[in-house]
């Protein structure tokens, strides 16, 4: 059985089939009221309120993402302020071509050579037997990176060959100072060699072939020790190759020495001394 609804309340009859017009029309007949209830919803009915539904229930869904998503930027930009970059206002490019190598220092070679009582050759604290002809008295070396008290013997290998300069080979002992702090052996192992490398090749193309990398222990005090074959095209000079040894050693808590040494290709008996001069490295007190 039906019977009306205008929105607001029953009406009072009720007719076999669907009304086609509101009560006191024709088509209504009499007959017993039924309860006033709200209409049950149809199939269509139903379906309608059912895709509403599913439609809210997605709309939160959406919701929920779009918190998630905002509350990652947020958080994220938030840690990336804390370890000192902003992205919403990034800090201008760096420089990659800053020379991070500091000048040579003239005036270190005022400081006269260190020898020790019983012939050692000593810079920072690291010493070495000195060695004998056909290399020189122990002189000061101011070139060297980060070097400090640094001293050296030389082999002339190929002399004049531009005017101002001649090729050696060389072995060298030094403190190494950077800044406020000093160089530890790991970290400082790579910067030295390359500013090494800018200092003493005449700006050529030198291209490293690395033959040892790793950590090492000297009188009980932690080093790093970096062998490496290098080979250059400088104008004027016969010398294509040499062997450079860089032996980083943290000699206290707030301080570095340094052995260093180059050795032409041509003179493989001068690398013979370099390594032995390696092996009997001391740390001094």
């Amino acid at each position: 059985m039906y019977r009306y609804w205008d929105g607001t309340a029953w009406a009072p009859t009720v007719v076999a089939g669907p009304p086609a017009a509101p009560p006191g029309a024709p088509g209504w007949s009499g007959g017993q009221p039924l309860p006033t209830r709200p209409p049950t919803p149809g199939p269509d009915q139903r379906a309608t309120q059912s895709r509403r539904g599913s439609g809210l229930q997605g709309l939160a869904w959406w919701g929920l993402i779009l918190g998630v998503i905002v509350g990652l930027i947020f958080g994220g930009s938030q840690l990336l302020r804390a370890v000192g970059f902003d992205p919403f206002n990034p800090a201008p490019n760096s420089n990659p071509t800053a020379n991070p190598c500091p000048a040579p220092n003239p005036a270190a070679a005022t400081i006269p050579p260190r020898v020790t009582a019983d012939g050692r050759v000593q810079g920072g604290q690291l010493s070495y037997p000195m060695l004998p002809e056909p290399w020189s008295a122990p002189n000061i070396e101011y070139r060297l990176p980060f070097g400090r008290g640094v001293v050296t013997q030389i082999v002339t290998v190929e002399p004049a060959y531009r005017p101002d300069a001649s090729w050696v080979a060389s072995v060298v002992v030094g403190e190494l100072v950077a800044g406020d702090g000093f160089i530890a052996p790991r970290e400082g192992i790579e910067i030295v060699t390359r500013c090494a490398l800018a200092t003493f090749y005449d700006d050529a193309v030198v291209t490293r072939d690395d033959r040892t990398n790793r950590s090492v222990t000297i009188d009980g005090k932690p080093g790093w020790l970096l062998e490496t074959h290098l080979s250059f095209d400088i104008p004027g000079l016969n010398e294509k190759g040499e062997t450079a040894i860089f032996l980083i050693v943290q000699t206290s808590d707030t301080s570095s020495s340094i052995f260093y040494a180059s050795i032409p290709d041509s003179r493989p008996e001068l690398l013979e001394n370099a390594r032995e001069a390696q092996e009997l490295l001391r740390v001094e007190a």
